[in-house]
């Protein structure tokens, strides 16, 4: 199977962020299942910025709204509106552990309605964005999402 250099070089710089973060120490608890539904709306032009708001909900009954947040850079070019997004937490102990700022490293390309999919990671958290939205989009781009309540 033939790669592009540009895949390559986004999976490596995925899998060497996967490795940042703290560890966090060992807890007693099993984890709790943590979801999240959000919107996001934002545009690039070498810089990427987006912003929006979600629910957080866990199986123990935690919930939380929270404000979203998008940034980074490299080439990229767009703008983008995503009305249903959702995010699977996995890692967590307590819901307050979601909130922070998560790696992230992407290459996008669409036009019209378009779907997305990311893993982040924030030490042992890590979070599976997928999402159905609108907008045009080309580019490789890294930064950070960011959780706060």
């Amino acid at each position: 199977m033939k790669t592009t250099a540009a895949t390559t070089w986004v999976g490596a710089a995925l899998l060497s962020l996967a490795g940042l973060g703290t560890s966090a120490p060992a807890h007693a608890a099993s984890d709790v299942d943590c979801r999240m539904q959000f919107q996001l709306t934002g545009w690039s032009a070498f810089y990427k910025r987006a912003e929006g708001t979600g629910t957080i909900r866990c199986y123990n009954g935690q919930t939380m709204h929270v404000h979203i947040r998008a940034e980074g850079g490299g080439l990229t070019f767009g703008k983008t509106e995503i009305d249903d997004g959702e995010g699977r937490f996995t890692g967590v102990y307590d819901i307050h552990e979601v909130l922070g700022h998560y790696a992230s490293a992407e290459a996008h390309a669409g036009a019209q309605v378009s779907a997305d999919s990311q893993i982040l990671t924030k030490g042992n958290v890590s979070l599976a964005l997928s999402g159905k939205g609108r907008g045009w989009n080309i580019g490789i781009a890294f930064g950070a999402f960011i959780i706060e309540p």
